[in-house]
């Protein structure tokens, strides 16, 4: 793990719903450290809520310390709630590995643990076919030169939100080191990669 990405204030967990709320629906991602991934869904245009958190694991209600330590299983995610009428499960699976290096094994980066794996939980079959039909669509296009290594597992109602104070945290502290030197150019990246989804460009 890396040294700018802990923190030592830890409060404890509390479970999340596993479904949006009337008219929307629900991604669960995990991309690395989920500070970076939350940053860039909250700029999406379709995106109603983004919450960061724990999913995969074995003990209810974990903290990040215990996740940090690697033996609960879980991954660090993002539960983005979306509006399918103006942003589509695939786009935001598309997004999702275009932000991050889905060919490094439990790795983002200087993060290294099981709980930086890249994974798509599902929430049912329909999720689970189209991800694995973005799966090999990037495969076949040769977009990268490893193995795609993303899992993709049910859901299963085993989400668990994290602690406040990772809520909106790159907005919060733009200027904390590992924003400044791994969130900010990641965010930076896909503001000019999707400039037509941006929430700050929509009419």
């Amino acid at each position: 793990m890396s040294d700018l990405h802990q923190k030592d204030s830890i409060t404890s967990g509390a479970a999340g719903a596993a479904t949006g709320t009337t008219g929307t629906q629900v991604a669960t991602l995990g991309g690395g450290c989920f500070w970076c991934v939350e940053a860039v869904y909250l700029d999406v245009s379709g995106v109603t809520r983004v919450e960061s958190g724990y999913a995969g694991g074995h003990l209810r209600n974990p903290s990040y310390e215990r996740v940090c330590d690697g033996d609960t299983g879980h991954a660090e995610v993002v539960r983005v709630e979306f509006d399918p009428a103006k942003i589509s499960y695939r786009d935001i699976l598309n997004i999702f590995f275009a932000i991050h290096d889905p060919t490094t094994l439990n790795r983002q980066g200087n993060d290294v643990g099981t709980q930086y794996r890249s994974a798509i939980f599902t929430e049912n079959d329909e999720q689970r076919d189209v991800a694995l039909s973005v799966i090999d669509e990037i495969a076949k296009a040769g977009i990268y030169d490893g193995k795609i290594v993303t899992e993709v597992v049910p859901l299963d109602g085993n989400y668990f939100a994290a602690e406040a104070y990772h809520q909106n945290y790159f907005a919060q502290h733009p200027n904390q080191g590992y924003c400044a030197m791994v969130v900010a150019p990641k965010v930076s990246k896909f503001r000019k990669q999707f400039a037509n989804r941006l929430k700050s460009n929509q009419v």
